[in-house]
């Protein structure tokens, strides 16, 4: 995407633990990833160019952000969910550490 976009691509992150592996000592030492990568050239508009998520009921959580990107998706649209609560989806559209930022992709708990 990089070679793509001639340079214009940014990263943001986000590491959380999900609801449901917190639930079990089994899986407690595993935290979910999700990743969006945006098009920044159009300040106020950067288009979704992917997103990628490591977690549970990764093909349902992801379904629809799969419709929303061949319909124009922007990092703008993402920031303006409400997402519902609790769910893994609701850590996609609050991502905003950027990987260029170098600060943590740790998400706080509640």
């Amino acid at each position: 995407a990089r070679k793509q976009f001639c340079g214009s691509v940014e990263v943001y992150i986000r590491e959380f633990m999900p609801l449901e592996w917190s639930l079990s000592h089994d899986r407690s030492s595993h935290n979910a990833f999700v990743k969006v990568i945006v098009d920044k050239r159009v300040k106020g508009k950067q288009t979704v160019l992917g997103i990628h998520y490591v977690g549970p009921n990764a093909g349902e959580v992801m379904q629809g952000y799969g419709a929303a990107m061949k319909n124009g998706l922007t990092y703008e649209h993402l920031k303006d969910t409400v997402g519902i609560h609790p769910t893994s989806s609701e850590e996609i559209v609050q991502i905003s550490v950027t990987k260029s930022s170098g600060d943590s992709a740790s998400a706080g708990g509640c």
